[in-house]
């Protein structure tokens, strides 16, 4: 990974009267700090910003962060960004070294169609990204496996995926990643959809009916609202004779 240059400049004053003073500006807060490093408070260009993470690597693009006559090693550890404009309004960077491995979230994506979904059955990716632990100049951009011989009922795990030397993928060796499963699996796995709790006095379909309970004949109307209760307003017979 070839790392980017990005110029910042320190600035002296914090809180949020000065920094909507540099939005005006054109430019946004940001942050420095890692381990062994004196925390600084800069200012940067929110386009050159935008640029550094939109490129192949995202966040984990290595910059080199030139402010107060000194260059650091960085990648971009958090944005903050405007919910309904998304424009960056700040951004913490945090130091990096070649000699030292950090952990990061890599794009997961499966090439091909799988063996098992020609015969019928649903491709579950179970990640679309994958936490990883290595040099900040060795991690990947994405983690990509062909899924082509995938068949049914068969299962990629953390184990079976290929990555570059010197980085590891921080899950159980045996974690499925991918799998390929009937669809009647697929509809009823509660691994992964859970169950729903009925709503209580609802009615549960395949529910066995309650011994002794009445069952309407099949095309039967059903009672008019109300017909329960006027029946048992009305006298009953033997009161009607002894009147």
């Amino acid at each position: 990974m070839e790392t980017q240059t990005l110029k910042a400049e320190v600035r002296m004053a914090g809180g949020k009267g000065p920094a909507r003073q540099l939005r005006m500006r054109g430019l946004i807060p940001a942050v420095f700090y890692g381990p062994g490093k004196t925390p600084a408070n800069l200012t940067v260009s929110p386009d050159a910003v935008v640029d550094l993470v939109g490129g192949e690597f995202g966040r984990n693009q290595i910059v080199t962060l030139e402010f107060d006559g000194q260059t650091e090693l960085a990648v971009v550890r958090d944005l903050e960004v405007d919910p309904l404009s998304r424009k960056v309004l700040h951004v913490d960077f945090y130091s990096v070294a070649r000699d030292r491995a950090v952990r990061a979230k890599v794009p997961f994506l499966t090439k091909g169609r799988a063996a098992g979904v020609a015969a019928g059955g649903v491709l579950r990716v179970i990640y679309r990204s994958l936490p990883v632990l290595g040099s900040p100049d060795k991690i990947p951009a994405k983690i990509e496996i062909d899924v082509t011989t995938l068949d049914l009922h068969q299962t990629i795990r953390v184990k079976d995926i290929k990555v570059p030397e010197g980085v590891t993928i921080a899950f159980p060796p045996e974690r499925p990643i991918v799998s390929v499963e009937t669809k009647e699996k697929e509809a009823t796995d509660e691994e992964f959809y859970g169950t729903v709790a009925p709503v209580a006095g609802a009615p549960v379909a395949g529910a066995a009916p309650v011994a002794g309970a009445a069952v309407p004949a099949a095309g039967a109307a059903a009672p008019a609202a109300g017909a329960k209760d006027a029946k048992a307003a009305a006298p009953a017979k033997d009161d009607k004779k002894k009147k």
